[in-house]
């Protein structure tokens, strides 16, 4: 059975909802928009769903999805814990991370490496000035940028957009002190050089990423997770340069394949979103896959049973 028929057969009982009564004893619940949480005093087990969100609003489910994040983001934090702490504990089911609780910080801290996605949005529409960085009057979209940019944003509620600001508005808002950010943003660009050397070694660019970060007994750790399908852009390498020249899409492994699929049916998150087909939720399901496989150096295995069966199991133990 191809990789396709597999994660056709897994899509009937897609992981999109969890029994949260059977689950109680694990403390209180939270329902994010991909996760759900169970926090404890010390300690939240994050059960990462099949639910897929874009433009801030959960559309539909995604085949496998949440292992795949779950692994990548596992694996990253354990090749970047030489950089900063993070709040993985262990991965006791495929998944769901036991972590640490942190205190978050307020805002979400995006690297980016390319003028694409979001910022290119906001470059077309004028409004990329809210950054307060200063960008080629001449740039193009997927242009490289000889120095990596911060363009932070606030962490928002579900069902609320996150909003672009700039570091001089964080600190004058009181979101993050200045000296907390500042900290803050040099691990990030610490990460994302790990990041970008690990993806080079696989043949992908790591174009842009969102890090959160928390503090624990007042030390800043990195939290939630970092450098999967959808907390990052991936692009193939080889063909980079190939597609930029040529002004066509680069060749992507990640969610920003079905931002713009919505794009071209005219959804940004306001509205009635479109209902998404199958072939394109396989299809993403496909990429999610194929990163996994470049990035951890494996194929990845569709699980053969009901995912909800075997976390129940674990979970209740």
């Amino acid at each position: 059975m191809t990789l396709r028929q597999e994660l056709n057969r897994y899509i009937e009982s897609d992981f999109t909802s969890i029994d949260t009564d059977r689950l109680a004893h694990l403390g209180e619940h939270r329902k994010g928009k991909v996760r759900d949480l169970f926090l404890g005093p010390d300690e939240i087990l994050m059960v990462t769903t099949d639910r897929l969100s874009a433009f801030d609003v959960v559309l539909t489910s995604i085949p496998c999805k949440g292992a795949i994040l779950n692994a990548i983001a596992v694996e990253s934090f354990r090749r970047t814990e030489d950089i900063i702490e993070n709040h993985l504990i262990d991965m006791p089911h495929p998944n769901v991370m036991r972590v640490r609780r942190a205190e978050p910080l307020l805002i979400e801290v995006i690297v980016r490496r390319y003028v694409t996605g979001s910022l290119w949005r906001d470059v077309e529409a004028g409004t990329a000035g809210v950054y307060e960085i200063e960008l080629p009057s001449d740039i193009k979209k997927d242009q490289r940028l000889d120095e990596l940019i911060i363009t932070p944003s606030t962490k928002a509620e579900v069902g609320i957009h996150d909003e672009p600001i700039s570091r001089r508005a964080i600190v004058e808002e009181g979101l993050v002190s200045k000296e907390l950010l500042d900290e803050t943003c040099e691990v990030a660009l610490k990460l994302f050089a790990r990041g970008e050397a690990l993806a080079a070694e696989s043949g992908l660019i790591l174009v842009d990423t969102k890090y959160e970060f928390g503090l624990i007994h007042g030390k800043l750790v990195v939290i939630d997770e970092i450098h999967t399908a959808d907390s990052s852009r991936y692009w193939v390498a080889d063909e980079y340069q190939e597609h930029f020249d040529a002004g066509e899409p680069q060749r992507m492994l990640d969610k920003e394949n079905i931002r713009q699929w919505l794009i071209g049916e005219g959804y940004m998150g306001d509205g009635e979103p479109p209902v998404i087909p199958l072939d394109v939720r396989l299809d993403l399901a496909e990429k999610y896959a194929a990163l996994h496989h470049k990035l951890l150096g494996e194929e990845f295995a569709v699980p053969p049973g009901n995912v909800q069966t075997t976390l129940y199991n674990v979970l209740d133990a």
